[in-house]
């Protein structure tokens, strides 16, 4: 265990763990703001503009357009956080990630309701918003859907099982 910890100090195993979190943080970041976009634009509609401007269309469109920023700004908050960090310390995150169930979990459930949902919204609203706006919307309002699920899981007593971490050896960061 040792050895293949030592490799850590290698240019590209810090390169490849950047990789890692900047698509985990980009991941994370649509996963968070298809949950957050769809209340938030129906709340700023209703108080801007009122019940009339608020339709389907515009819902799925603020929602896939929120996780398109998540996606840019998930990847490029994790890439500043990991490029520039120790790659010692960005090293044992990425061990701790890869051990996290609760987030392997969450991650499941996102992608399963996102692409459930990428089908189901536009079976039932064909006419009353773009393709695009159906797919991809119904893919980030999925996306949310299966966050809640996994939360809801949680709470209600079915937590991810844990996973020991491994031990990570003593070692002086180069």
């Amino acid at each position: 265990m040792s050895d293949d910890f030592a490799i850590a100090a290698t240019p590209q195993t810090h390169a490849a763990d950047i990789e890692y979190f900047v698509r985990r943080g980009m991941t994370k970041g649509y996963q968070l703001l298809s949950l957050l976009t769809p209340p938030v634009y129906t709340v700023f509609a209703l108080t801007r503009y009122g019940r009339s401007h608020i339709n389907v269309n515009r819902l799925l469109r603020a929602t896939w357009l929120g996780g398109s920023v998540g996606i840019v700004g998930g990847g490029a908050f994790e890439y500043a956080r990991s490029a520039y960090s120790n790659p010692y310390k960005v090293r044992v995150r990425r061990l701790h990630a890869t051990y996290d169930t609760s987030s392997i979990r969450a991650d499941d459930h996102s992608t399963i309701g996102g692409i459930l949902f990428a089908v189901i919204t536009p079976a039932l609203f064909w006419k009353r918003a773009t393709s695009l706006n159906l797919i991809l919307g119904g893919a980030g309002l999925g996306s949310a859907v299966g966050l809640i699920v996994h939360y809801t899981r949680t709470v209600t007593g079915d937590p991810a099982p844990t996973v020991p971490v491994p031990e990570i050896p003593p070692s002086t960061p180069h």
